[in-house]
């Protein structure tokens, strides 16, 4: 028999803010130690009331606009009620009633083909604390540093068939979420819940359903969803277990999921308006100059660079993290070739990185300093070898690239007479080179070219010295 796998999402994103939901706490889970970013407000202390983040509301604005949500006018607060240690008010502030946006589209594409996923809404909360679990001590501490920060969950309409569909729909939201700074959607910043039932095909009703908790691994994702496949699978044909509606945890260890508690429902968390939460409301004026600030879209971006002659394969890399595309923009704005500027990010600066355990997308560097070290070595001021020393110098010392230069006398060697003592020795202490070269075996010419350049400590001027070898090997 065969059988059809449904599934829906719901996908919590941790929204790219300074400051928490309800308070002026620091908005990103990344305190340096336990409980040092919380105040009374976000730990629940009595009296204190939450103030809400404007900038949370044009975040979730802009991520419905994204996925092709309507707008709502008109939004409310309310409170979802049950105890666990990491929530400190015994309640979460959530959208149940009136959620910001709802009635969204997004289309994904597999090897299957191309999916349209409904999305059923978007709505704003708050995050939970984290529990630290101590196995030597037998302890479960609470850090409170992620309490109330702000997420949006996105609800889809349980739209998917294969792990493949629900893969290429996070990949997505992934991507368009972190193209537009809405979220930087690592280190746990995007988790998903999973929703599974499996019926034989053909058949009216869906299955019995599973909820696989917490997920923020796409990897582990797609296991969850092919074990619990399978495991409803066997159930259905072998009898091997009653299937009982319930949320479940995977363990990535041992590749398999394991029940939790039986699912609840609305009525368990007795769900009520936010008293302490005016609604909110997004007026025609609000809602323009949300859409005015509407981040352009990697595609829009790729789009605009192979107008500058980049290869479609540079422009997949660069379009992968936002931050190097607002570097070459503000250096192509200060004069820079782009195709130029490319090169320099994507060769010199990717490889300093990666000598430092770092990657492209960690990459901090002023945009005017770049664009000097690329003036610099066009202008001829520098060689292209000295523009690497700079280079490397100013990712990692922040330094001026003009100072640096000056410091350790790189100004490219102009001096014809002193090249041409450094060209004679060269010849002098490369015979064997030189033999190649005057039998045939051009590359040998490139030995004595990198002694010349040696000598000089990559500061000659290139032309001058490929114009006197040749000359002199004549």
């Amino acid at each position: 028999m065969k059988y059809e796998v449904t599934i829906g999402l719901e996908t919590h994103v941790e929204l790219q803010t300074n400051s928490k939901i309800f308070c002026a706490c620091g908005g990103h889970s990344e305190a340096i130690e336990p409980n040092d970013c919380v105040c009374p407000a976000c730990s629940g202390m009595p009296g204190m009331l939450p103030v809400m983040n404007k900038r949370v509301v044009e975040l979730a604005a802009t991520a419905g606009l994204m996925l092709n949500c309507e707008i709502n006018r008109y939004s409310t607060f309310d409170k979802k009620n049950y105890y666990y240690p990491d929530l400190p008010c015994a309640y979460q502030i959530t959208q149940l009633f009136h959620p910001i946006c709802t009635n969204g589209l997004v289309e994904v594409t597999t090897k299957e083909g191309t999916s349209k996923i409904r999305i059923k809404q978007i709505h704003m909360e708050e995050d939970a604390g984290k529990l630290v679990h101590d196995d030597w001590a037998d302890t479960t501490l609470v850090d409170f540093n992620r309490t109330s920060v702000p997420l949006i969950e996105i609800v889809t309409q349980p739209d998917f068939h294969s792990a493949d569909e629900v893969v290429a729909y996070l990949e997505k939201i992934k991507e368009m979420f972190r193209f537009g700074n809405i979220s930087e959607c690592e280190e746990g910043a995007m988790r998903c819940d999973v929703n599974i039932s499996v019926r034989p095909e053909g058949a009216t009703e869906l299955g019995v359903r599973a909820e696989i908790k917490n997920m923020s691994s796409l990897s582990s994702i797609e296991r969850a969803i092919k074990f619990e496949t399978a495991r409803h699978i066997d159930a259905l044909e072998r009898g091997t277990e009653v299937l009982v509606q319930e949320t479940r945890r995977w363990d990535d260890t041992k590749g398999r999921t394991f029940p939790m508690r039986n699912k609840e429902t609305e009525a368990d968390y007795r769900y009520f308006p936010d008293p302490n939460l005016m609604p909110i409301i997004i007026d025609d004026e609000w809602l323009e100059e949300i859409k005015k600030n509407m981040p352009v879209s990697a595609q829009e971006k790729a789009e605009e660079y192979k107008g500058f002659g980049i290869s479609e394969k540079d422009i997949e890399i660069m379009t992968s993290e936002r931050v190097l595309c607002d570097i070459l923009d503000k250096v192509v704005a200060l004069g820079c070739n782009a195709k130029d500027t490319v090169t320099w990010l994507l060769t010199d600066c990717a490889g300093i990185l990666r000598k430092n355990g770092q990657v492209l997308g960690q990459l901090k560097i002023a945009p005017e300093k770049l664009a000097g070290v690329i003036t610099m070595v066009q202008n001829g001021k520098i060689t292209r070898a000295a523009g690497k020393k700079v280079l490397t110098a100013v990712i990692e010392k922040d330094v001026d690239p003009e100072a640096f230069c000056k410091e350790n006398n790189l100004d490219a060697q102009t001096d014809q007479g002193l090249i041409e003592a450094v060209v004679d020795k060269a010849i002098k202490e490369n015979k064997q080179a030189v033999n190649d070269y005057k039998n045939g075996k051009t590359k040998a010419f490139m030995s004595i070219f990198g002694a010349c350049m040696r000598e000089l400590k990559g500061t000659g001027d290139p032309a001058i010295i490929k114009e006197l070898l040749e000359k002199k090997l004549q």
